[in-house]
């Protein structure tokens, strides 16, 4: 009877074992101000744009038509770290000279850390973008970030010398960041600085293309003949647009009418003179090779490694970055163009591969495919959707609504106090706070100003939202059930505004 015993309970931890084993590993690769039209498997895209190892990966996995990750960086990065949209988020707030923020972990705990305590190694690796306070020790086993928050004055180095955070030291490091970022994170794969027992999630922020969008030496002009066609609406008047598109106008026409960028200004580098917008155009497009080229040597040390088949594999960016669509040079503002990022998630071992999902989906819901995936559970509400299904079958019908929203420099409950009091907004760059929602072929905007009022656009027909369809007779009953869908997700996700929709 005893030796019975003893052979269950060993049967019974070699289950365990072998059931851990199979936990998958997570390489969540983030781009920065990442275009959809930068992205070559991206219908829409420059037919000049070459990024064969994102293709490849598309080929080998799901790419989804829309994702709504994050107006700007640290909101999208904090979605994604706590699987809640920022009205949700509590003690974040912009602090000091910017980039400088800060947050409780304690009233804002994030995901990896629930990670950790439930048998995952976490690395991070690029850009840190989230508070002063990076968390390795309490929410990362290893990390190497550039942590701009503490460090203003290097805060705008994307290009050149960095000042790292190493496991929590802190380094100068010179070469070009891109290929940094994707060095450690080979070291990482092939079993460096971690516990080769556990399963581990990975999150490699690079941080291009944003500007100054300096490419590599190797891949300087390598776009210079590129033919760039200039958007329909890079100049007024736009009809039915809100009026503070009149003080977001980013383009100037130049002596032979061709569209000038004014001085300055984080997409560009210039200090003198401004730059022609197909010479900035090419130059966004020639920083995406040195990512493409990391992505297929990161899926290149899994497969050597033996750990592709066990690796979910998702390739997306913080957000989207207009290239001159609505007279813009930024993120932002509600419009795809803006908005809108490439997302592809991968594993073939277990999902479709080659295959397109055309639903629309945001941060929490890939937050909350993480948590299912690696069966971590957390001790606090997410506010995302899981997304097996769809991965399962990427032509599903999705009866979810896709709810996003832009709520500038504020977080948690002082959005709420913002937009009930009428307080004037910390709306970040000129835009205003805005909750918006897609659901099939249509998208309603609601600015939470008071003053800019709505939107609505028919993606299928119009995917370069030109045309404002608030006013259309004919779509007074889709703007009521999309105002109702907006409502239903505020109210979801714990807003304290959802009144303020009528």
């Amino acid at each position: 009877m005893k030796a019975f015993i003893v052979t269950l309970l060993c049967t019974f931890a070699l289950q365990m074992l072998a059931a851990e084993a199979k936990r998958p590993n997570i390489l969540f690769i983030y781009a920065d101000d990442q275009s959809t039209k930068t992205v070559g498997c991206y219908p829409g895209s420059w037919p000049w744009v070459k990024t064969p190892n994102i293709d490849a990966l598309a080929s080998n996995g799901v790419r989804f038509h829309a994702a709504y990750l994050g107006s700007w960086c640290m909101p999208s990065r904090a979605t994604m770290l706590t699987g809640r949209f920022p009205h949700g988020i509590e003690s974040m707030s912009m602090e000091g000279k910017y980039p400088g923020s800060t947050y409780d972990p304690k009233q804002c705990p994030f995901i990896p850390a629930e990670m950790r305590r439930q048998g995952y190694h976490t690395a991070q690796i690029g850009k840190w973008h989230t508070g002063t306070d990076t968390g390795w020790g309490r929410d990362w086993d290893h990390q190497i970030v550039w942590n701009r928050p503490l460090h203003p004055e290097n805060a705008g180095a994307y290009y050149e010398t960095q000042i790292m955070s190493v496991d929590g030291k802190e380094q100068t490091i010179e070469g070009y960041p891109a290929d940094n970022y994707t060095q450690w994170s080979l070291d990482y794969i092939r079993g460096k600085n971690r516990d080769t027992a556990k399963p581990w999630y990975l999150w490699v922020c690079y941080g291009s293309v944003h500007g100054p969008s300096i490419p590599a030496k190797r891949h300087k002009g390598a776009y210079k003949n590129a033919e760039v066609p200039v958007p329909a609406d890079i100049f007024p008047p736009r009809a039915d647009k809100p009026g503070y598109l009149n003080k977001t106008q980013a383009w100037t026409k130049g002596p032979d009418g061709h569209p000038m960028a004014g001085k300055g200004g984080e997409a560009f580098g210039e200090s003198k003179r401004g730059k022609r917008f197909d010479d900035w155009v090419r130059q966004v497009n020639e920083c995406v090779p040195a990512i493409d080229e990391g992505v297929g040597q990161l899926i290149a040390a899994l497969k050597e490694s033996g750990q592709y088949d066990n690796t979910l594999i998702i390739y997306t960016a913080d957000q989207g970055f207009s290239m001159g669509e609505h007279g813009f040079r930024t993120k932002l503002a509600p419009y795809d163009a803006n908005y809108r990022s490439p997302l592809i998630i991968s594993m073939p071992s277990r999902f479709p591969t080659g295959k397109v999902c055309a639903a629309s989906v945001n941060a929490p819901d890939l937050a909350a495919t993480f948590l299912s995936i690696t069966g971590v559970k957390v001790p606090w509400q997410t506010h995302g959707r899981d997304l097996i299904p769809l991965l399962e079958k990427p032509e599903t019908a999705w009866p979810h609504p896709c709810y996003y929203e832009h709520m500038g420099n504020e977080y948690g409950s002082k959005v709420s106090q913002t937009i009930l009091t009428g307080a004037k907004q910390d709306n970040h760059q000129g835009v205003p706070l805005y909750s918006a929602v897609v659901q099939g072929q249509f998208k309603l905007v609601h600015y939470l100003d008071g003053v800019s009022g709505e939107e609505l656009y028919d993606l299928k027909n119009d995917p370069e939202e030109l045309k404002n369809l608030i006013n259309d007779p004919s779509q007074v009953s889709r703007i009521s059930e999309l105002r109702t869908a907006m409502k239903a997700e505020l109210k979801r996700t714990e807003s304290g505004f959802t009144d303020f929709v009528k």
